[in-house]
Protein backbone atom coordinates (compact mmCIF):
# COMPACT_ATOMS: atom_id res chain seq x y z
CA UNK A 1 0.00 0.00 0.00
CA UNK A 2 1.14 3.53 -0.83
CA UNK A 3 0.34 5.93 0.87
CA UNK A 4 -0.55 9.49 -0.22
CA UNK A 5 2.21 11.39 1.66
CA UNK A 6 4.66 8.51 0.29
CA UNK A 7 6.91 9.89 -2.81
CA UNK A 8 9.38 7.54 -4.48
CA UNK A 9 12.69 6.46 -3.51
CA UNK A 10 15.11 8.92 -5.46
CA UNK A 11 12.47 11.29 -6.14
CA UNK A 12 13.41 15.28 -4.39
CA UNK A 13 11.84 16.86 -1.43
CA UNK A 14 13.14 20.03 0.03
CA UNK A 15 11.32 21.97 2.73
CA UNK A 16 12.40 24.86 5.45
CA UNK A 17 16.11 25.08 5.70
CA UNK A 18 17.10 22.56 2.85
CA UNK A 19 14.75 24.71 0.36
CA UNK A 20 16.30 28.09 1.49
CA UNK A 21 20.07 26.99 1.26
CA UNK A 22 19.15 25.16 -2.42
CA UNK A 23 17.98 28.41 -3.32
CA UNK A 24 20.57 30.05 -2.21
CA UNK A 25 23.16 28.08 -3.96
CA UNK A 26 21.25 28.12 -7.49
CA UNK A 27 21.14 32.40 -6.55
CA UNK A 28 24.79 32.77 -6.18
CA UNK A 29 25.76 30.40 -8.98
CA UNK A 30 23.52 32.24 -11.53
CA UNK A 31 25.38 35.82 -10.28
CA UNK A 32 28.52 34.15 -10.52
CA UNK A 33 28.26 32.63 -14.34
CA UNK A 34 26.05 35.50 -15.50
CA UNK A 35 29.43 38.12 -14.55
CA UNK A 36 31.34 35.39 -16.22
CA UNK A 37 29.48 35.87 -19.34
CA UNK A 38 27.34 32.87 -19.13
CA UNK A 39 23.97 33.33 -20.49
CA UNK A 40 21.50 30.78 -19.00
CA UNK A 41 19.34 28.58 -20.85
CA UNK A 42 16.31 26.13 -19.76
CA UNK A 43 16.38 22.96 -22.09
CA UNK A 44 13.62 21.07 -22.89
CA UNK A 45 12.67 17.92 -20.34
CA UNK A 46 12.16 15.67 -22.91
CA UNK A 47 14.62 14.52 -25.92
CA UNK A 48 14.88 12.22 -28.55
CA UNK A 49 18.87 12.41 -28.69
CA UNK A 50 20.05 11.32 -25.12
CA UNK A 51 20.82 7.71 -26.22
CA UNK A 52 23.67 8.76 -27.79
CA UNK A 53 25.19 10.22 -24.66
CA UNK A 54 24.91 6.72 -22.71
CA UNK A 55 26.75 3.93 -23.33
CA UNK A 56 24.65 2.55 -20.62
CA UNK A 57 21.03 3.09 -21.91
CA UNK A 58 19.36 1.52 -19.47
CA UNK A 59 18.75 4.41 -17.15
CA UNK A 60 17.15 6.14 -19.67
CA UNK A 61 13.04 7.10 -18.81
CA UNK A 62 11.68 6.25 -22.69
CA UNK A 63 8.19 7.50 -23.92
CA UNK A 64 7.01 7.98 -27.11
CA UNK A 65 5.67 11.87 -28.82
CA UNK A 66 2.62 12.12 -30.74
CA UNK A 67 4.15 10.64 -34.06
CA UNK A 68 5.10 7.69 -31.68
CA UNK A 69 8.76 8.73 -32.18
CA UNK A 70 10.79 7.15 -29.01
CA UNK A 71 11.90 10.21 -26.68
CA UNK A 72 13.75 9.97 -22.93
CA UNK A 73 13.33 12.75 -20.09
CA UNK A 74 16.36 14.20 -19.96
CA UNK A 75 19.38 12.26 -17.97
CA UNK A 76 21.83 14.60 -19.33
CA UNK A 77 21.88 18.36 -20.06
CA UNK A 78 25.41 19.12 -21.67
CA UNK A 79 24.46 17.04 -25.16
CA UNK A 80 21.46 18.62 -25.30
CA UNK A 81 23.03 22.69 -24.38
CA UNK A 82 25.72 22.20 -27.26
CA UNK A 83 23.17 20.83 -29.91
CA UNK A 84 20.41 23.34 -29.36
CA UNK A 85 23.11 26.47 -29.03
CA UNK A 86 24.38 24.93 -31.91
CA UNK A 87 22.19 23.57 -34.39
CA UNK A 88 19.05 25.24 -33.28
CA UNK A 89 19.72 28.66 -32.45
CA UNK A 90 22.39 29.05 -34.78
CA UNK A 91 23.24 32.56 -36.02
CA UNK A 92 20.41 34.02 -33.47
CA UNK A 93 23.05 33.80 -30.81
CA UNK A 94 27.09 34.65 -30.39
CA UNK A 95 27.12 33.88 -26.99
CA UNK A 96 29.72 30.92 -26.68
CA UNK A 97 29.52 30.23 -22.54
CA UNK A 98 25.57 28.74 -21.15
CA UNK A 99 24.72 27.51 -17.85
CA UNK A 100 21.39 26.16 -16.47
CA UNK A 101 19.99 25.09 -13.21
CA UNK A 102 17.61 21.93 -13.60
CA UNK A 103 17.18 18.72 -12.81
CA UNK A 104 18.01 15.52 -14.57
CA UNK A 105 16.01 12.07 -14.10
CA UNK A 106 17.06 8.43 -14.68
CA UNK A 107 15.41 4.95 -14.21
CA UNK A 108 14.09 3.86 -11.88
CA UNK A 109 13.44 7.45 -10.27
CA UNK A 110 16.19 8.96 -9.64
CA UNK A 111 15.95 13.06 -9.92
CA UNK A 112 19.14 14.78 -9.31
CA UNK A 113 19.21 19.07 -9.78
CA UNK A 114 22.30 20.03 -11.17
CA UNK A 115 24.17 23.73 -11.88
CA UNK A 116 26.10 23.58 -15.36
CA UNK A 117 27.79 25.31 -17.79
CA UNK A 118 29.21 25.21 -21.16
CA UNK A 119 31.63 26.76 -23.05
CA UNK A 120 31.84 26.02 -27.20
CA UNK A 121 35.37 26.31 -27.85
CA UNK A 122 36.40 26.35 -24.20
CA UNK A 123 39.17 24.93 -22.78
CA UNK A 124 40.08 22.74 -19.33
CA UNK A 125 41.98 25.67 -16.95
CA UNK A 126 38.60 27.89 -17.57
CA UNK A 127 35.87 25.58 -17.06
CA UNK A 128 37.78 23.66 -13.48
CA UNK A 129 38.81 26.99 -12.24
CA UNK A 130 34.88 28.66 -13.03
CA UNK A 131 34.21 25.21 -10.78
CA UNK A 132 36.70 25.88 -7.89
CA UNK A 133 35.32 29.48 -7.76
CA UNK A 134 31.60 28.58 -7.67
CA UNK A 135 32.51 25.88 -5.18
CA UNK A 136 34.65 28.40 -2.98
CA UNK A 137 31.51 30.88 -2.38
CA UNK A 138 29.38 28.07 -1.61
CA UNK A 139 32.09 27.43 0.93
CA UNK A 140 33.19 24.40 0.04
CA UNK A 141 36.86 23.43 -1.40
CA UNK A 142 36.89 19.81 -1.80
CA UNK A 143 39.22 17.42 -3.70
CA UNK A 144 40.15 17.67 -7.37
CA UNK A 145 40.96 14.61 -9.28
CA UNK A 146 42.07 15.32 -12.18
CA UNK A 147 41.91 12.52 -15.19
CA UNK A 148 42.48 11.64 -18.88
CA UNK A 149 40.17 9.09 -20.92
CA UNK A 150 42.48 8.99 -23.46
CA UNK A 151 44.99 7.11 -21.63
CA UNK A 152 42.37 4.08 -20.85
CA UNK A 153 41.52 3.79 -24.34
CA UNK A 154 44.95 3.83 -25.41
CA UNK A 155 45.22 1.17 -22.67
CA UNK A 156 42.90 -0.47 -24.56
CA UNK A 157 43.51 0.35 -28.60
CA UNK A 158 47.20 -0.15 -28.40
CA UNK A 159 48.57 -2.52 -25.37
CA UNK A 160 45.34 -4.84 -25.27
CA UNK A 161 43.67 -4.21 -22.08
CA UNK A 162 40.12 -4.29 -21.87
CA UNK A 163 38.48 -1.49 -21.61
CA UNK A 164 35.75 -3.14 -19.31
CA UNK A 165 38.13 -3.85 -16.66
CA UNK A 166 39.16 0.01 -16.77
CA UNK A 167 35.67 0.98 -16.93
CA UNK A 168 34.80 -1.14 -13.25
CA UNK A 169 38.54 -0.21 -12.28
CA UNK A 170 40.17 -3.89 -11.37
CA UNK A 171 43.03 -3.17 -10.27
CA UNK A 172 44.45 -6.52 -9.84
CA UNK A 173 43.24 -7.33 -13.56
CA UNK A 174 44.75 -4.31 -14.95
CA UNK A 175 48.30 -4.71 -13.12
CA UNK A 176 48.41 -8.11 -14.72
CA UNK A 177 48.68 -6.62 -18.09
CA UNK A 178 52.22 -7.91 -19.61
CA UNK A 179 53.67 -4.09 -19.76
CA UNK A 180 56.82 -3.17 -17.52
CA UNK A 181 55.32 0.23 -16.62
CA UNK A 182 51.41 -0.83 -16.07
CA UNK A 183 52.57 -0.88 -11.83
CA UNK A 184 54.01 2.56 -12.02
CA UNK A 185 50.92 3.86 -13.97
CA UNK A 186 48.19 2.81 -11.72
CA UNK A 187 50.42 4.00 -8.62
CA UNK A 188 50.31 7.63 -9.68
CA UNK A 189 48.47 9.85 -7.68
CA UNK A 190 49.80 12.61 -6.74
CA UNK A 191 51.20 16.10 -8.88
CA UNK A 192 54.39 15.53 -7.87
CA UNK A 193 54.46 11.58 -9.18
CA UNK A 194 54.39 13.73 -12.80
CA UNK A 195 57.67 14.32 -12.61
CA UNK A 196 59.27 11.98 -13.53
CA UNK A 197 57.81 9.98 -16.90
CA UNK A 198 60.88 8.40 -18.48
CA UNK A 199 59.08 5.07 -17.94
CA UNK A 200 56.16 5.17 -19.97
CA UNK A 201 55.79 4.57 -23.75
CA UNK A 202 55.43 8.06 -25.87
CA UNK A 203 52.11 8.02 -26.50
CA UNK A 204 51.15 7.28 -22.84
CA UNK A 205 53.30 9.97 -21.70
CA UNK A 206 52.24 12.31 -23.90
CA UNK A 207 48.91 11.84 -22.45
CA UNK A 208 49.87 12.38 -18.94
CA UNK A 209 52.19 15.29 -19.95
CA UNK A 210 48.42 17.08 -20.33
CA UNK A 211 47.29 16.06 -17.25
CA UNK A 212 50.41 17.37 -15.42
CA UNK A 213 50.01 20.57 -17.52
CA UNK A 214 46.24 20.96 -16.74
CA UNK A 215 47.71 20.87 -12.54
CA UNK A 216 49.91 23.87 -13.13
CA UNK A 217 47.42 26.41 -15.20
CA UNK A 218 44.75 25.51 -12.76
CA UNK A 219 46.44 26.03 -9.47
CA UNK A 220 44.36 24.25 -7.28
CA UNK A 221 45.69 23.48 -4.15
CA UNK A 222 44.35 20.02 -3.00
CA UNK A 223 44.65 18.34 -5.98
CA UNK A 224 44.85 14.51 -7.26
CA UNK A 225 45.26 12.65 -10.27
CA UNK A 226 43.76 9.43 -11.60
CA UNK A 227 45.16 8.11 -15.36
CA UNK A 228 43.02 5.62 -15.76
CA UNK A 229 39.95 7.37 -14.70
CA UNK A 230 37.41 6.57 -16.62
CA UNK A 231 34.53 8.91 -17.57
CA UNK A 232 30.73 7.77 -18.15
CA UNK A 233 29.44 9.74 -20.68
CA UNK A 234 30.14 8.97 -24.20
CA UNK A 235 31.32 12.36 -25.46
CA UNK A 236 34.33 12.99 -23.39
CA UNK A 237 37.23 12.41 -25.01
CA UNK A 238 40.85 14.10 -23.01
CA UNK A 239 40.82 15.73 -20.04
CA UNK A 240 38.53 15.28 -17.23
CA UNK A 241 37.95 15.99 -13.15
CA UNK A 242 35.88 15.56 -10.66
CA UNK A 243 35.54 16.74 -6.79
CA UNK A 244 35.02 15.16 -3.67
CA UNK A 245 34.54 16.39 -0.05
CA UNK A 246 34.83 13.37 2.16
CA UNK A 247 32.54 10.84 -0.22
CA UNK A 248 30.33 13.22 -1.87
CA UNK A 249 31.04 13.73 -5.33
CA UNK A 250 30.36 17.47 -5.60
CA UNK A 251 30.92 18.58 -9.14
CA UNK A 252 32.52 16.97 -12.31
CA UNK A 253 33.69 18.51 -15.75
CA UNK A 254 35.94 18.63 -18.68
CA UNK A 255 36.32 18.86 -22.28
CA UNK A 256 34.55 16.90 -24.69
CA UNK A 257 33.15 16.72 -28.73
CA UNK A 258 29.66 16.49 -29.55
CA UNK A 259 28.69 16.35 -32.93
CA UNK A 260 32.58 17.73 -34.51
CA UNK A 261 31.83 20.76 -31.36
CA UNK A 262 34.59 21.09 -29.36
CA UNK A 263 33.98 22.30 -25.73
CA UNK A 264 34.11 22.67 -22.27
CA UNK A 265 31.50 22.06 -19.43
CA UNK A 266 30.96 21.14 -15.54
CA UNK A 267 28.37 20.28 -13.43
CA UNK A 268 27.76 20.84 -9.98
CA UNK A 269 25.55 18.41 -8.33
CA UNK A 270 22.96 20.64 -5.95
CA UNK A 271 22.09 18.13 -4.19
CA UNK A 272 25.16 16.96 -2.59
CA UNK A 273 26.34 20.93 -2.21
CA UNK A 274 23.08 21.35 -0.36
CA UNK A 275 24.41 18.73 2.01
CA UNK A 276 27.56 19.99 2.41
CA UNK A 277 26.53 23.44 3.08
CA UNK A 278 23.79 22.63 5.91
CA UNK A 279 26.44 20.01 7.47
CA UNK A 280 28.84 22.98 7.94
CA UNK A 281 25.56 24.91 9.83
Amino acid sequence: MIFEHEIPSGSKLYFGQSAKVKREIEFVSAEMLDNFGFEEIVTPLFSYHQHESFDDKRPLVRLNDDENHEVTLRADSTADVVRIVTKRLGRSTESKKWFYIQPTVSFPTKEQYQIGGEIIDGGFEEIAKITTMLLKEIGAEPVMQIANIRIPHLLNENYGVSLEVLKSMHVEQIMAADLPWIEQLVRLNSVSDLNDLSVFPDDIKAELEKIKEATEKVEYDNMVISPLFYAKMRYYDSLTFRMFEDNALLATGGIYTIDGVEAAGFALYTDECIINKMGRE
